[in-house]
């Protein structure tokens, strides 16, 4: 058991610089899924448990981060009427 936990926290370590893009909705499913796997272990104590927890976990860290990034955002009305937000790239997204 001590070696799978210690196996899934070195793979959590090479992994958080995978998906950390700025994002509120990815950096919340990265936190989610770690925190979901350690809690899954600590309840369920095997491996079936553990991947149960991080995949919960990042669900709802994702829901929650873009939840987050939403209410984050600035919108702005054109010369047309219509609505639109600029991206992380500063394109208009509708």
């Amino acid at each position: 058991m001590k070696k799978s936990l210690l196996i899934l926290l070195v793979a959590g370590l090479f992994t958080t610089g995978c998906v950390s893009t700025g994002s509120q909705t990815g950096d919340g499913a990265l936190i989610g899924a770690g925190a979901g796997a350690l809690l899954g272990q600590a309840i369920g104590g095997n491996t079936g448990a553990t991947l149960a927890g991080a995949a919960i976990g990042a669900g709802a860290g994702a829901l929650i981060g873009n939840n987050e990034e939403k209410k984050n955002r600035r919108y702005y009305r054109d010369n047309y009427g219509e609505t639109y937000y600029l991206d992380n790239n500063g394109n208009r997204r509708y």
